[in-house]
């Protein structure tokens, strides 16, 4: 299978596709709100970057140190599994806070009880592009995704999208074998949660 420069397989880019069709959450035709119908969507997405949250999901002890990092197992339609973080668009005049909740509550469930900081400054900036390069890739899109860890003091059950929600130790976390079962932007931004927290 030949490779791209970013040393991904055209199955590993197909695969990678069908995972954010999937799982960067998406809002229901039916549904719009403060949303876009799909054929709107996808015009602005040939014109302007979009915005999402990437959530890294992590336990935290009583003096605030992490004891794990949690992460979604998901299938696409063609049965192929992958890892993957909390993460999703944020929608028009929605603020940042608003569209965290949001996402947690939709992926991992209205007890997860997330701890959000009084500063919702992200810890790191995705830049994904449409085209596969050094940077990281999206092929639907160029999106900017503002990076968060937060805690989760409640039960996390996986949305019915997801087949699973675990917990792994940052040292679990950190390696090559888990990190190769998510996608290579969301194990990109795994990795600099990790160098943040000190834990990389």
């Amino acid at each position: 299978m030949p490779k791209l420069s970013t040393g991904i397989t055209l199955n590993e880019q197909t695969s990678q596709q069908r995972w954010h069709n999937q799982n960067m959450t998406e809002i229901d035709s039916g549904d719009m709100g403060s949303w876009l119908s799909p054929e709107e969507l996808e015009f602005v997405r040939r014109k302007v970057p979009m915005l999402y949250v990437d959530i890294v999901p992590v336990r935290t002890d009583t003096l605030g140190r992490i004891e794990a990092v949690g992460m979604l197992l998901c299938a696409d339609a063609d049965g192929v599994l992958s890892r993957a973080l909390v993460s999703g668009r944020v929608l028009y005049c929605e603020t940042i806070r608003e569209a965290l909740h949001r996402h947690i509550d939709n992926d991992l469930g209205p007890m997860a009880l997330p701890q959000f900081p009084p500063s919702l400054t992200p810890f790191t900036l995705g830049e994904y592009f449409p085209t596969p390069g050094e940077q990281l890739y999206d092929p639907r899109q160029h999106a900017v995704s503002l990076g968060y860890i937060v805690p989760m003091n409640g039960d996390c059950q996986p949305s019915s999208d997801a087949l699973e929600f675990s917990w792994f130790t940052p040292g679990e976390a950190a390696t090559e074998s888990l990190q190769h079962e998510m996608t290579p932007g969301h194990a990109a931004i795994l990795r600099r949660a990790l160098a943040h927290l000190g834990l990389a």
